[in-house]
């Protein structure tokens, strides 16, 4: 059981390290507002990382049918959402201390926001059930393992963004105030290009 619980720690590290528009979000959230708005941000994505693995280790078909036969309208949505999200990183303005804690509506905005953004790739299913497979997980009846892949999933992924938030606040201090503005800026532009790659590709499918 330990040793399918590290399988899914290192998976879910694995799948959540390549820096994508979540993890442009992420590191503008920690030099904007701070390290706790950034891991916040990346548990928002670990969270959707585990429900898809839910999804396809517990062969939830009916789910990751509906999710994949409707996969344009759902890239469309996520396409908007990192439109928006860039506009507001391109605009916000960063704070002054590293470890400030947002309020609870704002942190809740943070999670919700990337754990939606991330759940706009329903492919994602797809590469977690030829993970399980090769791995030998989703079988009937391995429910207990299963589920502890999954936990591991969740955990490796937040293990990456708790490594990411930290590791970007502690360059945080070399910053100055109007670098951190251009910054926010540069990562703003980039999210909203992946915002139109979203929805250019979107439409030819």
């Amino acid at each position: 059981m330990l040793s399918i619980l590290f399988q899914g720690i290192v998976l879910g590290f694995a799948i959540a390290a390549p820096v994508g528009p979540v993890g442009v979000l992420c590191i503008q959230r920690t030099l904007s507002k701070g390290r706790v708005s950034g891991f916040v941000s990346g548990l928002g994505a670990a969270s959707a990382d585990a429900v898809y693995g839910a999804i396809a280790g517990f062969g939830i078909t009916l789910v990751s049918a509906f999710l994949l036969e409707h996969r344009t309208t759902i890239r469309i949505v996520g396409g908007v959402v990192l439109l928006s999200l860039g506009i507001q990183s391109f605009r916000t303005e960063p704070t002054d201390d590293s470890t400030a804690a947002t309020d609870t509506s704002e942190l809740a905005i943070d999670y919700s926001s990337t754990f939606l953004l991330t759940l706009t790739n329903p492919v994602t299913v797809l590469a977690f059930v030829g993970i399980f497979a090769g791995l030998g997980i989703g079988t009937a009846g391995a429910y207990v393992e299963t589920a502890a892949l999954v936990g591991g999933v969740f955990l490796g992924s937040a293990l990456w963004w708790l490594t990411l938030s930290v590791g970007v606040s502690l360059f945080r201090t070399r910053f100055t105030r109007a670098a951190m503005r251009r910054v926010s800026q540069l990562a703003g532009l980039i999210i909203v290009g992946f915002g139109t790659l979203s929805l250019w590709g979107a439409v030819q499918l």
